[in-house]
C-alpha cells in the first residue's frame, strides 16, 4: 500500500481524556487534568475530514460522555454525513439517552461479565445496574436502536463467558464481542510498559489459560446459535485465538499479527490533539500544532507507513483490537 494517505474512511476522536470507571485493566482513570476536543477544535479541521471523505467517527476515550458538549460535535459531524459511534462504560447512559438517540447512530458499552464480576472489575459499585438500566432508558425511547456490548476478557473475567453472554441477552444489547487485554503497550495512559508483575494482575496463568480454552469450548458447543446469529460477533476460530493470545504473553508460543491496515485507513485523534496511526502505536504528530491532512502525511507518518512490517512488528504481534478494510487501497 502506498504510505500516502488520500482517503481516512475511520477517525477515532477522544473527545473527552478522563474516565467514569477505574478498571483493573486501563490507567486512564488516573488521569487528574481533564482535556477536551472543543466544538472550534473540531470545526478547525472539519475541511481537511471532508476533503480526506472520513465516513465513519468513533467517539473513544476517556469516557465520551464526560465532554461538556458531546452532542455539539456530534451535530457538526452528522451534518457532513458522517456516520457516529460512542464508546461508553454505559455509567451515563441514562441520562443522556435522549441525546444519543438523536444524536449518534450506535453505542458500544463496555460489559466485563455478570453483574459482581463487571463492578469489580470497573471498581465502581452498582455499574452494572447503571449500564442495564441505561441500555434500557435507550430503548424505552427507541426500541431498535443498536447498543452492543464489548468484553474485554482477563483474569477476573474468563470464567465467565457464558454469564457474559447472558448479561448482554438480559441487557437487550444487539450483540457481544470480546478481545484480549492488552498488558503490553504505552495504550490507555500508560506512561511506559506495565512491569511484569503488574502483568501478571490481568493477564492469565498457563492454569488460566487452559481454564480459558475449556471455557471458549464450551460456550462455542452451547451457544451455536448465537454464534451462527452474530449475536457473538467472533467466529469461533477468533474466539479461540484470545487463548493463544495469552500463550504468547506467556512466551509459550510465537504471536502472530493479526491481519491489519489500521494504519492506512485510520487515525486516532486524541483530547490534546495527539495523533497516533492506531491505538497503540506512537504518535505521528499533534493537531494543535497542524492540520491533520498534514499530520497524516508528514515525513515521520509517512516513513512509519513507508517501513511498517505489521507481521514483524512487535506491537503488532501483540495487538488485541485489529482493523482491516479488505477495499482499502
Amino acid at each position: 500500500m502506498s504510505p500516502t494517505i488520500s482517503t481516512l474512511p475511520i477517525l477515532i476522536l477522544y473527545p473527552h481524556n478522563r474516565c467514569n470507571c477505574c478498571c483493573v485493566m486501563c490507567d486512564i482513570w488516573k488521569i487528574k487534568d481533564a482535556r477536551e476536543i472543543g466544538l472550534a477544535d473540531l470545526e478547525r479541521h472539519m475541511a481537511d475530514i471532508v476533503s480526506l471523505g472520513v465516513q465513519w467517527v468513533i467517539f473513544s476515550g476517556g469516557e465520551p460522555l464526560m465532554h461538556s458538549d458531546l452532542f455539539s460535535l456530534c451535530r457538526l459531524l452528522r451534518g457532513a454525513g458522517i456516520r457516529l459511534t460512542v464508546l461508553s462504560t454505559g455509567i451515563t447512559l441514562a441520562h443522556q439517552a435522549k441525546n444519543l438517540v438523536e444524536n449518534v447512530d450506535e453505542v458500544i458499552v463496555s460489559l466485563d461479565g455478570p453483574p459482581s464480576v463487571h463492578d469489580r472489575i470497573r471498581r465502581v459499585p452498582g455499574a452494572f445496574v447503571a449500564l442495564a438500566g441505561g441500555v434500557s432508558a435507550i430503548h424505552r425511547l427507541r426500541a431498535d436502536f443498536p447498543v452492543a456490548g464489548r468484553c474485554t476478557v482477563q483474569k477476573q473475567n474468563f470464567g465467565s463467558l457464558k454469564e457474559t453472554v447472558a448479561a448482554a441477552r438480559f441487557m437487550q444489547l444487539q450483540s457481544i464481542s470480546f478481545l484480549a487485554a492488552d498488558i503490553t503497550s504505552t495504550a490507555f495512559n500508560r506512561q511506559d510498559p506495565w512491569p511484569i508483575r503488574r502483568q501478571s494482575e490481568v493477564g492469565l496463568s498457563t492454569e488460566e489459560v487452559e481454564e480459558l480454552e475449556q471455557a471458549v469450548e464450551e460456550l462455542i458447543a452451547s451457544q451455536a446459535e448465537d454464534f451462527e446469529s452474530g449475536f457473538i460477533r467472533e467466529s469461533p476460530d477468533k474466539l479461540r485465538r484470545i487463548a493463544l493470545h495469552y500463550r504468547a504473553q506467556l512466551g509459550e508460543l510465537q504471536a502472530v499479527a493479526p491481519r491489519c491496515n489500521a494504519p492506512w485507513v485510520s487515525a486516532v485523534v486524541e483530547a490534546d490533539g495527539t495523533v497516533r496511526p492506531c491505538f497503540f502505536h506512537e504518535p505521528i504528530g499533534n493537531v494543535s500544532e497542524q492540520p491533520l491532512g498534514e499530520v497524516l502525511n508528514s515525513p515521520q507518518a509517512l516513513e512509519f507507513r513507508r517501513t511498517l512490517n505489521v507481521a514483524e512488528n512487535p506491537i503488532c504481534r501483540r495487538c488485541v483490537c485489529s482493523l482491516y478494510l479488505p477495499d482499502a487501497r
